[in-house]
Order: structure tokens, then C-alpha cells, then sequence
């Protein structure tokens, strides 16, 4: 072995602390790097693949009732390629041991082989069978909610008539990968997806020979919005209620929406995580070879070639900076695979498909490796420039100047020890500057990585308490006479009700169309609130449309404006509007009329589609069984069933998240902190050892160095906690969240929590350096410079 390699070895032993902390910012960074993109490729990849293999539908169309006739006349529409028709109906489902009402959509299909869009993965069980008229099979998320399987017997509230049906098998759907009955909230316990026999289903709603509901393939090079125009035409007799393409697809949606967040997080944080890493390798090493400063002289002394040197740190730095790629592409796989993983609770793929594409790795890799080396470099390269003999002597000390407090007379105010801190301080600003931007970052980090929890609880706080203020919504399958509204106040537990009537329209501003829901509540409504952007009320006018905020820009409309309100359905009507009022929904895009100038609309008189209900916790199981057996109502949604079925899927992600990106940035304090008092402490060793022997205790040695540390960490917390709450709005403002207004809420508990990791990495690594001065060994340190 020659003799460079065995002081390679030797360095690498004495510095392994120093190697290991510096390999943790490298793996830090990659590990950040490799799993956040990789889950996002993942992701795509897995929906990509399942989309293929079921022949997942590009164009749908929701229709009141349409005669198979009409199936000849879409299938010949030029650019499509292929139809499936089905009937789908929302209804009340009893499931045994389950108080609560629960809401079940169910889609009838044939026996005849498999679907030729849609087609359904089987988890368990088997398909139906033909003639087998009360079998069912549901959806894998729904059947784990409720530990159903095969055999199991549920009953559904078929247009007012019990039926029970048996499920015989589990299955996934591309249409439901999310299940949701249309909002964005994942709700795997209260809605389920059953596929029965259609006929049976057609001769329970009355649509023998009908369909509801068309998915479409389109041919190579075909149009979406052609066919969806001519489909809207082909449609409109039957009353068409929305025709969209892929892209509107609730499920399709929100797994969209869902990926492009994680895009957008897979872009910032490794970026920032891997930028951060860099940058700290630069300043960590070149000081780290620096402090080598003697030893390099003393090799060009003996002979040695400056290639040879610099190849002998570069191999040094190369070591280390490998070490930290192979713990980070270690960790970063492990960490994308549980991110994967974590997204299966929200997301129903038939199968998990992780991958790590090269290309990732071999980046992230390249990017430490050129930090790591041109750090080193150039620190070796501005020794090997000196002469032997002026390499071997100390770096000439700075220049004295009297520091500020000493010039405003204030001087006597510190004890020794804090005017040596405060001076070493002054002395190398940059220094000072660099190392407290470094902690900063990680503060940062941790902020931008845990405010979601902050933002969520506030979102569902001013959605689900401030605005929507009953506890159960139920929805009639057709609208009824305001009698009805007496009908509900009068069972079990209502402690208030309010109708409400709710109409598919389309909004047309101009060349800008949206499809929603237009909502007519009463003008003294007390369960549902409007509220603006200072949460406080808005009122219902008599006349004139309230358009959510988000929705009017997407209109590009403001107050005044007139917009076209086209009724999706039986009755076609239309009619202009002027937007009164903006409010500040932050979930859904939704539109807002007086009930009673909704009805005008529609050319009605005092229906309504559904009532919201206050309920009396303690009589609900009533209620709930009273609810169950009417007729007339379609679903019920509870409030607090809902709230709790998302709060618990988002835990597990969450505390996962958050848990990772604080073990990260803590791992970027650790080695910013430990290394940059490590290096201090080698460069003043000779000065501490002095003045231990000038009669310093351990402490007040301890308190010069350990001081600056303290100073440099105050300094950062503010600038930390300032830099996360700027991260957090780029992060929020570059995510394309069409439906959901993720407000930037960071609590003071998220800005003391980034706050104590950094300070409990930070004395852990003053404790560490802390050892180092109290075992320094003064007879070897002042010879150092004879």
C-alpha cells in the first residue's frame, strides 16, 4: 500500500465522525431526492398501466334516461371508437351492525364476458352469473371499510324498495381508484361501489331498455371536444346532465391532482434538500481541507506532485461523498416505496408498481459529486499554489480592530469570554453568515414539510364547522314538494332542518364555460353559512348568483357581471344572472342562489332536493333507523363520519411526511452544526489549549467556542422560521389544486417545533464538540506550531 493511500486510511479514521455527518447531509439530500420523485414516477407509472389494462373510458355522459336505441347513433359518432352503457343509481344501503346510513352506488352490468371499457379487476370471489339476479359484487375499498367478502348480504334501498343482495366478489375499477360520490374527500367507509344485473337494477328504477350513463373510447387522432359536442347534441332529448372527458372525471381528477401535487413536491424539496446538500458540502469541505493546511506543505516538502496531493483529498472527498450516495439511494428507496404504499389507502390500484428509474439516481449522485469535488478542489488547489514553506506556517491571522460594542463604550458590559465570541464573530462575518444560512435552510425545511397539517386542520374547520353547519345532509332521488322538510324535522333527534335545492347547470361567461352545481338555500339559513375571505357572512340576496372566488376567476368574472346559468336538467332553461357576491369556499367550485329565485329558475314552486339536519347526538342511532326506511330518500351524508374516515387516512400520511422531512433536515443541521464546531475547534485548538494553560477552566473554553455555535443558531431560528413560511406559499402557489384552496396556515406550535429539532441537533452536537475540548490534549496541541 503507498504511503498516500494509508494516510487516506488513517484520515478517514481519525475524521470518521466528521465523514459520518458529512455523508448524512449527502444522504440526506439524495435520499429526499430519490423518494419524493420516485413516487411521483411510481405513481404515474401505476396509472398509466392500469388505465391500459382496463381500457379505462376517455369521454363519459351522465344522462337521465336514454333508450338503447341511441346506443347505435353514439357508437357511429365520428371519433369514437368504443361504448359501454350501464345504469347507475345512488342509493341507502343498511349493512348489518352499522347504524348510520350509508350511501351505495349502484351500476348495472351484463354477464355476457368482460366490459370493453371499465373492465373490473376481481380481487376475490367470483363474477356474477348469469340468472343469479340478487348477486353483487363491491369495491375493494368499501368491502375492507366494512370487513365485507363473498357471502356476505347487504341491503339496498331500491327506489324505495329493500332488496338484498349477495356480494360474490371484491373488485377495483379505474372509475373509482378514488372513491368518492363527487367531492374530493376520500370516503371508503361511507360510499360503496356495487355491480349487480342490470336488468334487475333497470326493472327496479323503471329503465328497462334504458341507459343513464355512457363511457367512450376515442379513435387515434379523434377530437375529445368534438365528440363531446356532438355527444351533447346527440343527448340533449334525453336529458342530458353532464358530458365530459377524462379530465373531469371524479376519480381521474383527484389521482390528477393528487400527482401533480406530488410534481410539484418532487420538484421543490429535492431541489431545496439536494441544493442545501450542496452547498454545505462546498462550504464544510473546503474548510475541512483547509484545516490540512500543514500536512499538504509537508507533502510537497518530501516530493510529492500537486496531481498527487489532489488526487489523495479528492479520493478523501470522493469516499465520504460515496458512503452518503449509498445510505441516501438506501434510504430514498425504502422511503418511496412507503410513500407508495401510503398512497394505496387513498387510491385503489389493483397493484402497487414502485420503480426507481437510473436516470434519478445517476442525478442526484452527480450533483454531490460535483459539489462535493469542486469544494474540494478548490481548497487544495489554493494550498498546493503556496510555496512549502509559507504552506507550513499558520494562515496569518486577521487584522485587529476593535469591535462595535467596544467603539459605543460598552465593552465592559460583556464578561472576557463573550468579547472573544463577539470578536471571532466580527472577524469572519461571511463565516458566520454562511453557517447560520446552512441551519436555516433545515429550519425551513421542517416548516414547509409540517405546516399541512395546520392547513388541513384549518380547512376543515372553516368547510365543515364555520360554513357547513349541520351534522347530516339527506338527499331526496327526486325533488319534492317543501312538505317533505316538515316530514324530516319531525323525526327523532332534529333539532334543526333547512331545505335546500341543488341543480346541475352549466355557467357560461363569455367563451368560458364550467359545469357545477348550483345550490339554492333560504336567505335566514343557519346550517349553511357563505362566507368571504374574513369568514364573515355572507347574505343570500333575493335575485342574482354568489359564484365561489376560485370559480369567478376561472369565469373571469367579478361583481357585476352578468353570466349565463344553463339548467342541466329536464327543463333546458337559462337564464342571465349578475354575480352579487364572492365567497370563499375552499373545497369545490361551486355557485349560490336564493331558493326561492333557484325554483323561478327552474320554473317550480317550492321544491326541494334535500335537507340539512342538526341532530341530538344522543338520539341519532333513531334518526338513522327512522331515515333508513323512507322511500323517498336517496342518500345521507354524516358530517362527522366523513371528517373522521379523511382525518384517519391522512394521519398515517401525514405523521409519515412530517417524521421524514424533520429526520432529514435534522440530519442537514447535525452536520452543518457539528462540522462547523469541529472545524473550529481544529483551527483553534492551539489558542483554546493556551489558554487552558494561561489557567481557563474546561468551561470557559468550552463557552468561546460553544458560544459562537449558540450565536449562529440564533441567528437562524428567525431567519429559518421567515425562509419556511416563504417556502410554504412557493410550494402552495405552484401546486395546480383546482378544487381545493389549500390556505397557508402555519401555527405557532409548527414554528416552535422546527425551532426545538434544530436546537435539540444543535446540543447534541455541542455536547459531542464539548467532549472533544475537555479531552484535548495541551502538550500535543502546543507543539503543533514548534
Amino acid at each position: 500500500m503507498k504511503t498516500l493511500e494509508r494516510k487516506l486510511l488513517r484520515d478517514l479514521w481519525q475524521m470518521k465522525s466528521q465523514a459520518f455527518s458529512i455523508a448524512l447531509v449527502v444522504a440526506a439530500g439524495i435520499g429526499a431526492f430519490i423518494a419524493l420523485l420516485s413516487t411521483y414516477d411510481s405513481l404515474q407509472w401505476s396509472r398509466h398501466s392500469y388505465y391500459e389494462e382496463a381500457r379505462f373510458a376517455q369521454v363519459f355522459a351522465d344522462i337521465k334516461s336514454a333508450p338503447k336505441a341511441v346506443e347505435r347513433q353514439i357508437a357511429e359518432l365520428a371519433g369514437v371508437a368504443a361504448l359501454e352503457t350501464s345504469i347507475v343509481e345512488d342509493v341507502t344501503l343498511d349493512i348489518a351492525g352499522v347504524n348510520e346510513p350509508v350511501i351505495g352506488r349502484m351500476i348495472g352490468m351484463t354477464s355476457n364476458g368482460p366490459a370493453r371499457l371499465n373492465r373490473l379487476t376481481l380481487r376475490r370471489g367470483r363474477f356474477l352469473e348469469r340468472d343469479k339476479r340478487n348477486e353483487a359484487l363491491v369495491s375493494e375499498g368499501f368491502a375492507k371499510a366494512h370487513r365485507l367478502g363473498p357471502g356476505d348480504h347487504v341491503v339496498a334501498l331500491l327506489n324505495g324498495k329493500r332488496e338484498e343482495l349477495e356480494i360474490v366478489g371484491i373488485v377495483l375499477s379505474p372509475e373509482y381508484i378514488f372513491a368518492s360520490r363527487g367531492g374530493d374527500l376520500p370516503d371508503d367507509k361511507g360510499f360503496g361501489v356495487f355491480w349487480m344485473d342490470r336488468e334487475r337494477l333497470a326493472s327496479a328504477f323503471n329503465m328497462e331498455g334504458a341507459f343513464n350513463h355512457a363511457a367512450l373510447s376515442l379513435a387515434p387522432g379523434a377530437s375529445e371536444a368534438a365528440v363531446i359536442d356532438a355527444l351533447d347534441r346527440l343527448l340533449e332529448p334525453y336529458g342530458n346532465l353532464n358530458t365530459h372527458g377524462r379530465n373531469d372525471q371524479t376519480s381521474h381528477r383527484i389521482l390528477n391532482q393528487e400527482i401533480n401535487q406530488q410534481k410539484t413536491m418532487a420538484t421543490i424539496f429535492p431541489t431545496i434538500f439536494l441544493g442545501v446538500a450542496a452547498f454545505l458540502l462546498n462550504v464544510v469541505l473546503s474548510r475541512q481541507v483547509a484545516t490540512q493546511r500543514d500536512q499538504i506543505a509537508a507533502l510537497k516538502a518530501l516530493g510529492y506532485a500537486d496531481f498527487d496531493i489532489a488526487a489523495h483529498y479528492l479520493k478523501l472527498v470522493l469516499v465520504i461523498v460515496l458512503c452518503g450516495i449509498l445510505l441516501g439511494v438506501a434510504v430514498g428507496a425504502w422511503m418511496g416505496y412507503e410513500m407508495t404504499d401510503l398512497y394505496t389507502t387513498f387510491f385503489h390500484f389493483p397493484r402497487l408498481i414502485y420503480r426507481i428509474q437510473p436516470w434519478i439516481i445517476l442525478l442526484a449522485s452527480g450533483i454531490s459529486l460535483a459539489a462535493a469535488l469542486g469544494a474540494a478542489y478548490g481548497a487544495v488547489r489554493r494550498i498546493v499554489a503556496l510555496a512549502p514553506a509559507e504552506a507550513m506556517r499558520p494562515p496569518a491571522p486577521t487584522s485587529y480592530r476593535r469591535m462595535l460594542l467596544e467603539k459605543l463604550g460598552l465593552a465592559h458590559l460583556l464578561s472576557p469570554q463573550a468579547r472573544m465570541v463577539i470578536r471571532t464573530l466580527e472577524r469572519r462575518p461571511l463565516r458566520t453568515l454562511l453557517t447560520s444560512f446552512g441551519i436555516a435552510c433545515a429550519i425551513a425545511i421542517i416548516v414547509a414539510g409540517t405546516f399541512w397539517g395546520d392547513a388541513m386542520d384549518y380547512l376543515m374547520e372553516v368547510q365543515f364547522n364555520a360554513a357547513e353547519r349541520g351534522d347530516v345532509t339527506v338527499v331526496f332521488t327526486v325533488p319534492l314538494a317543501r312538505s317533505a322538510l316538515y316530514e324530516i324535522s319531525r323525526l327523532p333527534g332534529v333539532l334543526r332542518s333547512e331545505e335546500m335545492r341543488s341543480v346541475p347547470v352549466r355557467l357560461r361567461a363569455g367563451h368560458r364555460t364550467y359545469r357545477t352545481v348550483l345550490s339554492g338555500y333560504p336567505s335566514e339559513a343557519e346550517l349553511r353559512q357563505l362566507l368571504d375571505t374574513q369568514l364573515r357572512s355572507v347574505p343570500l340576496p333575493s335575485d342574482g348568483v354568489l359564484l365561489s372566488r376560485r370559480l369567478a376567476q376561472r369565469l373571469g368574472v367579478k361583481l357585476g357581471d352578468r353570466i349565463m346559468l344553463e339548467s342541466l336538467e329536464a327543463t333546458r332553461s337559462k337564464r342571465e344572472a349578475v354575480v352579487s357576491a364572492l365567497v370563499n369556499d375552499m373545497i369545490g367550485l361551486a355557485a349560490y342562489m336564493d331558493i326561492a329565485a333557484l325554483n323561478r329558475l327552474m320554473g317550480e314552486g317550492d321544491s326541494i332536493s334535500g335537507v340539512a339536519v342538526r341532530l341530538d347526538p344522543a338520539q341519532a342511532s333513531a334518526f338513522y333507523a327512522r331515515i333508513k326506511q323512507m322511500p323517498q330518500v336517496a342518500t345521507v351524508t354524516i358530517k362527522d363520519e366523513m371528517l373522521r374516515s379523511f382525518r384517519e387516512t391522512n394521519r398515517r400520511f401525514l405523521i409519515f411526511f412530517t417524521s421524514i422531512v424533520t429526520v432529514f433536515a435534522a440530519a442537514i443541521a447535525v452536520g452543518v452544526v457539528y462540522n462547523s464546531a469541529r472545524i473550529s475547534l481544529a483551527e483553534r485548538a492551539w489558542e483554546l489549549a493556551s489558554l487552558r494553560v494561561l489557567g481557563f477552566t474546561r468551561q470557559e473554553v468550552s463557552t468561546l467556542l460553544l458560544g459562537e455555535l449558540a450565536f449562529e443558531i440564533a441567528l437562524a431560528i428567525p431567519l429559518g422560521l421567515w425562509l419556511g413560511y416563504l417556502l410554504s406559499h412557493l410550494i402552495v402557489a405552484q401546486m395546480p389544486m383546482e378544487t381545493v384552496d389549500i390556505p397557508v396556515i402555519i401555527t405557532s406550535a409548527t414554528y416552535a417545533y422546527a425551532a426545538l429539532a434544530i436546537l435539540i441537533s444543535g446540543v447534541a452536537s455541542a455536547l459531542i464538540v464539548r467532549h472533544r475540548i475537555d479531552h484535548l490534549d495541551l502538550v500535543a496541541v502546543l507543539k503543533t506550531r514548534e
